[in-house]
């Protein structure tokens, strides 16, 4: 009897668990809710600081904020949130790609 391969889900969250992938994904955490600080109490007129985040989670996140609904803060923490997954799964798969057979 063959083992069968593991599913979409199970290669996802596999990939989403590792070490380095949750790392990026709390870089990605912190940095937009430095920019949501930024912009609630600090000098939103002027603040760049939303462009940090999206930039820290491109490609992934110029796709969606290219969308209608990425206005306002919501849209933005969306279109962070989205960029960051893509890019987490990314690089966990590369991670323990690079790191299969190795203890």
């Amino acid at each position: 009897m063959t083992a069968s391969a593991p599913s979409f889900p199970h290669r996802l969250r596999r990939a989403l668990t590792h070490v380095v992938a949750l790392g990026y994904l709390a870089l990605c955490a912190a940095l937009l809710l430095w920019a949501v600080a930024v912009h609630l109490f600090g000098d939103a007129e002027g603040s760049m600081a939303g462009v940090v985040p999206i930039l820290a989670t491109a490609p992934g996140s110029l796709v969606v904020l290219m969308l209608p609904t990425s206005d306002g803060i919501p849209g933005i923490v969306l279109t962070v949130a989205f960029g960051a997954l893509l890019n987490a799964a990314v690089i966990g798969w590369c991670a323990r790609a690079l790191t299969r057979g190795t203890a």
